[in-house]
């Protein structure tokens, strides 16, 4: 059974009665378990919906639709899958106490992999999971791999029952899965010939893996499990050029770089980054894989299209990895750009510690310590990828709360063009902007 949570005005659902809190039980004689089941049962131009309006009563609504015309409905998240695995490197053994209860949740869920592309393990799949897939030809999925090796997997994902991965990806490429892979790599575990042994298995399974992304351990002072060797520019520099190594072999071989090593790999060992060719489509930048050379392209590209803005005073708010490498060079080119005078704010993590440094993960203390008592500033840009489709950042901090006890207008940013488009030559004033999300 699924619930509607929503009807969209004007809709097919509307007309026929369908209302908000309504409970979806078989469609063309099937069970509703999820929104996949919706999503694909629901594709055909006859339906034959068993329901059970909010008081109780049942009800089938019989359907005839044009090709492609939307229901209309929305349906209220389904349960997570939750992991089973006690990785040591896990994000969220990671957390301190007191944040968002959500934060907490320690997802492994396929379903989410082929909607929203969250990378999941794969290790709590059933039969009738894989039946599922293939069925419905969830494709692409993302995959957290981490080692192709039976036993070094056990090891990383500290679980003895998970299962073979290779044997996993085998059956779901059999039925036409294709899928992207990632290694979070932890010195000493699955390194050095354990990755070779990963890439080259990844390698064997031809165009059905789409990509592979080397990623470096990530921690924080909360990180309780962890007794592995933190990651340094040595290690680092070593993984990228592992990294390049197989992407040149690819490039002659099938015409992709098809291995990636992180942005953070990269900022860690010292690195220039590859060009944005490198990356094709860049498809896991949000895995952190090429987001940097995106955004340097982004702004070199539309520079040229910001209005004037000679006289304004911008602090862009980020955090360490980016402050002294790529960050600088890009405010001289929006400087040049605009006029305004741009100031770099360097926000060290209070929440996660130090070793934590990408701008995302800072929370609103952060951005207010920075900003607080700078009245000097016209505008503050802070990234946007801090905040929540809420509003809230990862300390639970509302922004409408930060932006009050700040002294200038404070804008979330992806791209900085976002903003600076809008705020130049009095396409609208300050004030409205600063209600915007």
């Amino acid at each position: 059974m699924v619930r509607v949570s929503r009807i969209h005005p004007g809709s097919i659902a509307e007309e026929i009665g369908l209302q908000p809190g309504t409970e979806l039980l078989t469609i063309n004689g099937r069970d509703l378990n999820d929104f996949l089941d919706w999503e694909f049962l629901g594709a055909d131009e006859e339906l034959v919906i068993d329901a059970r309006l909010p008081n109780g009563d049942p009800v089938i609504f019989e359907i005839e639709r044009t090709e492609g015309a939307p229901m209309g409905v929305e349906l209220e998240p389904p349960s997570v899958r939750r992991c089973a695995n006690r990785c040591e490197f896990c994000f969220v053994e990671g957390l301190p106490e007191g944040l968002r209860r959500n934060l907490y949740i320690r997802d492994d869920d396929y379903r989410l992999s082929f909607a929203y592309g969250n990378f999941a393990t794969l290790s709590n799949l059933r039969e009738r999971d894989v039946a599922r897939i293939l069925e419905y030809r969830l494709s692409p999925l993302y995959v957290s791999v981490h080692a192709t090796n039976w036993d070094a997997r056990r090891r990383l994902l500290n679980n003895p029952r998970v299962p073979d991965i290779l044997a996993q990806l085998h059956t779901l490429v059999a039925g036409g899965i294709q899928f992207h892979a990632q290694m979070v790599v932890v010195p000493g575990l699955n390194d050095g010939d354990v990755l070779e042994e990963s890439l080259t298995d990844l390698w064997g399974f031809g165009d059905a893996c789409l990509s592979a992304a080397i990623v470096p351990v990530g921690l924080t002072q909360f990180s309780h499990l962890y007794t592995g060797r933190t990651m340094d520019a040595a290690t680092a520099s070593v993984l990228v050029d592992t990294a390049e190594r197989w992407g040149e072999r690819a490039m002659r071989e099938r015409g992709t770089a098809w291995v990636f090593g992180s942005d953070e790999l990269y900022i860690l060992a010292k690195r220039p980054l590859p060009a944005p060719a490198h990356y094709g489509e860049f498809a896991q930048i949000e895995n952190g894989v090429g987001a940097v050379t995106r955004l340097i392209q982004t702004v070199h590209e539309g520079a040229a299209t910001l209005p004037r803005l000679d006289g304004k005073r911008i602090g862009v708010v980020t955090g360490t990895s980016l402050g002294g490498t790529y960050m600088p060079a890009l405010l001289d080119r929006l400087r040049a750009a605009t006029g305004a005078q741009f100031e770099l704010l360097i926000a060290e993590n209070s929440l996660f510690g130090p070793t934590t440094t990408v701008a995302g993960l800072l929370p609103g203390a952060d951005i207010r310590r920075v900003l607080q008592g700078r009245v000097d500033l016209d505008i503050a840009l802070i990234p946007a990828e801090s905040i929540n489709e809420d509003g809230l950042f990862l300390d639970d901090a509302p922004l409408a709360s930060v932006r009050a006890d700040l002294p200038m207008p404070v804008f979330p940013s992806y791209d900085f063009l976002d903003v600076l488009q809008d705020v130049g030559d009095g396409a609208r004033s300050l004030a409205a902007a600063v209600d915007a999300p």
